[in-house]
């Protein structure tokens, strides 16, 4: 065995930076499909204005029935999480056994690219192929992030954990940043291109996600391990998945930290996740953007959301060596309700880009000290850790599909989106008390 075949020492340099550059390949996926330049095609796809920008008609035909625009892709988007969180015990408990996690990693991220690559064909008259590859771009995306998170405790310390988790988050927001800022120079510069108008370049954007997500993943197969487990797969193992989870539920009851924690995290995730999905049809339909070319206002937003956020993920790691991980996760629910008292009042695309600056400050550092707080909160020299943190995206995914129903059925109940922005803020607020219950404990690095 040569030294460049050799597995790479839990902590090396090079396998650190290899699992953080997934975040580089994979957030590209959630800039460009989630947040920007899809929402803003389905909608210009899916909404009737007339020539001052007012919505005309927003229903969309599919499947026999008619949808508001909205409700269609809430309930596609709920549905693809559902499908992640009763998927991920299946994969993750079979990967644990097995040893190879890193292959079922590299489907979910082909499927998903491949997936974002299809809505290249994404139309109203096939409008059923566009969504099937909308859906499976999803779970290809969070499906992968269940065996890319719990590389987390195999490779690193838990000295070095916040750190990297904080790298990782920042090298997503720059090469997705990278890539946004290519594909909206082919949109709005589409004559330059050669292009007849905005559509060509708009689904050439779909491609080049794919493209982008699975070149640069394979910097990262090639250094990170195939497992931590070398057993024999038979159909006993089937649902191991959901057996692993219901011991890691048992184990976790007994450590009350991280039970209070885990239901802490349940509960403002719902709203965090739940903000950056629908972030971009808020915009899309709520602001009064005049002369402003609403597409170029909305993608210069979610650009700033990205730069601001290398910013907050790398002061959230400070902080969070200072003051620890609990306290810090208490100050960002609470800058958070802050956010949605406001983006309650919000009309104007100035005001819009200011709350974009204090979501992108908050976004990345919440996730971020979210993933390695967990992290840190597993007992020692713990193998499954897969099927412990197939437990935490389960719970993220579940809260997500509750988010996206919440605010679809506040939003229909009192006619406007922006009700449910005050409702997921009151998810901060719980979420905010139920992490004063979690008990300080010392880790090497003190959570607080």
């Amino acid at each position: 065995m040569t030294d460049t075949d050799r597995p790479l020492a839990k902590g090396s340099k090079k396998l650190l930076n290899a699992w953080a550059f997934y975040d580089w390949a994979n957030s590209v996926y959630n800039l460009v499909i989630s947040s920007t330049v899809f929402p803003i095609f389905y909608g210009a796809l899916t909404l009737v204005k007339d020539e001052n920008g007012k919505t005309l008609d927003d229903t969309v035909r599919f499947l026999g029935a008619d949808f508001n625009n909205d409700t269609l892709i809430s309930y596609v988007t709920a549905a693809a999480f559902l499908v992640v969180s009763f998927l991920s015990p299946f994969l993750s408990g079979i990967a644990d056994y097995v040893g190879n996690k890193k292959v079922f990693m590299k489907f979910f991220c082909y499927l998903g690219a491949i997936s974002c690559i299809g809505l290249f064909w994404f139309n109203l008259e096939h409008l059923w192929f566009g969504l099937l590859c909308y859906f499976t771009a999803l779970i290809g995306f969070w499906s992968s992030l269940v065996f890319y998170n719990s590389y987390l405790p195999d490779i690193a310390f838990p000295e070095q954990q916040d750190a990297i988790s904080a790298k990782g988050y920042s090298l997503g927001y720059i090469g997705s940043v990278l890539l946004l800022l290519i594909c909206l120079a082919m949109i709005l510069k589409f004559d330059t291109f050669g292009f007849e108008d905005e559509s060509t370049p708009t689904r050439l954007s779909f491609v080049l996600t794919g493209l982008w997500w699975i070149g640069f993943s394979q910097y990262t197969y090639h250094h990170l391990p195939k497992g931590n487990k070398k057993q024999t797969f038979t159909k006993n193992v089937l649902f191991n998945g959901f057996r692993e989870l219901k011991q890691i539920w048992k184990k976790i009851k007994t450590n009350i930290p991280l039970k209070r924690y885990l239901v802490a995290f349940f509960v403002y995730s719902m709203a965090v996740q739940t903000i950056m999905l629908i972030a971009t049809y808020f915009g899309i339909e709520e602001l009064d953007w005049g002369e402003t070319n609403s597409t170029t206002g909305l993608i210069v937003s979610i650009l700033l959301i990205q730069i601001v956020a290398i910013l907050g993920a790398y002061i959230t790691s400070k902080c969070s060596a200072r003051f620890g991980n609990i306290n810090t996760l208490i100050a960002l629910n609470f800058i958070w309700i802050g956010i949605c008292i406001f983006a309650y009042t919000i009309v104007t695309p100035m005001e819009f880009y200011f709350t974009a600056a204090f979501v992108g400050l908050v976004m990345g550092g919440i996730q971020s000290l979210s993933r390695s707080t967990y992290s840190k909160l597993l007992p020692e020299n713990a193998l499954d850790t897969t099927s412990y943190f197939s437990f935490y995206d389960v719970s993220e995914k579940i809260g997500i599909v509750i988010g996206m129903l919440s605010y679809g059925y506040v939003a229909q109940v009192t006619g406007s989106i922006r009700y449910s922005i005050i409702f997921l803020g009151l998810f901060f607020l719980i979420g905010m008390l139920l992490l004063l219950r979690v008990k300080k404990v010392e880790i090497k690095d003190a959570l607080g």
